[in-house]
């Protein structure tokens, strides 16, 4: 197994007897481990509840509790946490079922050997630290799960709104083109490279035999000469509008004729040509 970097590394040993802490103590003072003690199983939830503790190492025969009583409590308060139990080949029968039910991760016995319980406990922190790293990941990729279904939800919502503002804007633009075809008035809306980029049916009866779309077409190829006079005279930068007075479209049509500038509202960019026809008198 390969080792993480090691942090601190706490371990609690429980036993009734001060000697075998003492001697435990020294076998695992090289491993540099934050070492905890306790004489009974109370002690030891003491302990537990005030420190984060990585791996136990408890006697199995204390007065009051027995190391496998006082593991059966540490795994239900502390399951995370990896627990030994050191114990002689009398007390077998009652460990092994500890360790099938899993209130017990090792089983060593006494007397024990330095190396292999220094190798055993090693392990069993190289275990748990390796948990801990899997639940620190688990809790970033939920975090990160949670923000990325925030950042749907949000890019959800935005789409649906942009798409009410487009039907919204569709709904004005419809209305306004029928506006538009109804008026009493020719519209031709020119763009800076004098195509026409706009009309309605009034403008398209003056202008096409028979009535058809002026939209595309190049304004000098379908404006009678007074209308594209009046063209260039808007050439001007402050150009904003022009009242063209009556203009003669044909021997028979005369109409009143006024131009503005676009851009006031839309980004566009030319001219708007508005033609009345003259009140019969």
């Amino acid at each position: 197994m390969t080792e993480a970097p090691q942090t601190s590394r706490t371990i609690l040993l429980v036993d009734d007897e001060i000697n075998i802490i003492n001697a435990l103590k020294r076998t695992l003072r090289p491993d540099g481990y934050t070492i905890l003690t306790a004489n009974s199983g109370e002690e030891g939830l003491a302990l537990l509840a005030k420190h984060e503790v990585g791996v136990i190492v408890s006697d199995q025969r204390m007065p009051h509790m027995t190391g496998v009583e006082f593991l059966r409590k540490v795994k239900v308060l502390y399951p995370k946490t990896l627990r030994i139990v050191l114990s002689g080949y009398t007390e077998l029968e009652s460990v092994t079922s500890a360790v099938n039910e899993g209130a017990i991760c090792k089983f060593l016995t006494k007397p024990w050997n330095d190396g292999l319980l220094r190798d055993n406990i090693r392990e069993a922190f190289q275990y748990y630290e390796m948990e801990q790293e899997n639940l620190r990941l688990s809790r970033k990729l939920q975090s990160a799960n949670d923000e990325l279904s925030t950042l749907n939800h949000n890019l959800e919502q935005k789409v649906a709104d942009k798409t009410r503002e487009i039907v919204h804007s569709i709904n004005v633009l419809q209305i306004s083109q029928e506006i538009l075809e109804h008026l009493p008035v020719g519209i031709i809306g020119i763009d800076e490279q004098n195509m026409i980029v706009a009309s309605n049916r009034r403008a398209e009866a003056l202008f096409c035999q028979p009535p058809g779309c002026l939209l595309g077409l190049m304004a000098g190829d379908i404006l009678p000469e007074a209308l594209l006079q009046l063209l260039q005279n808007t050439c001007s930068d402050n150009f904003v509008q022009l009242d063209g007075g009556v203009v003669a479209l044909s021997e028979d049509v005369s109409m009143h004729v006024l131009v503005s500038a676009m851009g006031n509202i839309s980004q566009s960019k030319g001219i708007i040509m508005v033609l009345s026809p003259l009140k019969q008198s």
